[in-house]
């Protein structure tokens, strides 16, 4: 029986089985992960005179935004008057670095306005005056007739309010830099290009609200 049994075994087939490996990577190291996103946000101030209370701080994305507080009489501008206002933009305290540019002037949404033909809006000219200071700081000078020359070169300069800032700003990652600005408008003396009235009188009693769009992108 042991012979017979001999015989049937060297007939069978046998395999010899294979061993497994499997190395797995992962996107991260000590259980955080190693793939995300950044996060980007700007925020902006409009207190006059500033302060950096953490309330003073806010998101306004979409027009109009926050309003602005222009120095008196910026309701009843006559002929060579000039009127101030500022506002500061940083990044929040978790977010990337930011390029800044300001957009032109466009009407602010849900606002009436009483300004046939635009003839007021063509008449006003904008100066922005602006300045890069270490977060906290408020702006070395103030926001006003008195002091807004002394910021320096203004980034635009007695333009139409449908003008766009030809350069841009940085504003430092983590709310490391605020960046400052001040609005200066000024009604001139004389009747300026594109209105339809024939006499500077004719603009008495018309309002405006011109809205700015501070475009941002990370840094």
């Amino acid at each position: 029986m042991a012979a017979g049994a001999l015989v049937v075994g060297l007939g069978a087939t046998y395999t010899l089985a294979t061993w497994n490996d499997s190395e797995w990577v992962w996107g991260g190291a000590d259980g955080v992960p190693g793939v995300g996103t950044d996060t980007f946000e700007v925020q902006q101030n409009t207190t006059s005179p500033f302060t950096d209370a953490p309330a003073d701080w806010a998101d306004r994305e979409t027009n109009p935004g926050g309003g602005l507080t222009f120095t008196a009489g910026a309701i009843s501008l006559s002929p060579g008057d000039t009127v101030y206002a500022p506002v500061a933009l940083r990044t929040t305290a978790e977010s990337s670095s930011a390029t800044v540019t300001l957009r032109e002037a466009v009407p602010a949404a849900g606002v009436t306005a009483v300004d046939e033909d635009q003839d007021l809006w063509k008449s006003i000219r904008v100066t922005v005056y602006t300045e890069t200071r270490t977060t906290p700081a408020a702006p070395t000078n103030a926001c006003d007739a008195a002091n807004a020359s002394a910021w320096g070169v203004p980034l635009i300069s007695d333009v139409p309010l449908d003008t766009a800032a030809p350069a841009t700003q940085t504003v430092d990652a983590e709310a490391g830099s605020t960046q400052h600005y001040c609005f200066a408008l000024h009604l001139p003396t004389t009747l300026q290009p594109g209105v339809a009235v024939t006499a500077l009188d004719d603009l008495q009693g018309r309002t405006i609200a011109p809205a700015w769009e501070f475009r941002s992108i990370s840094g």
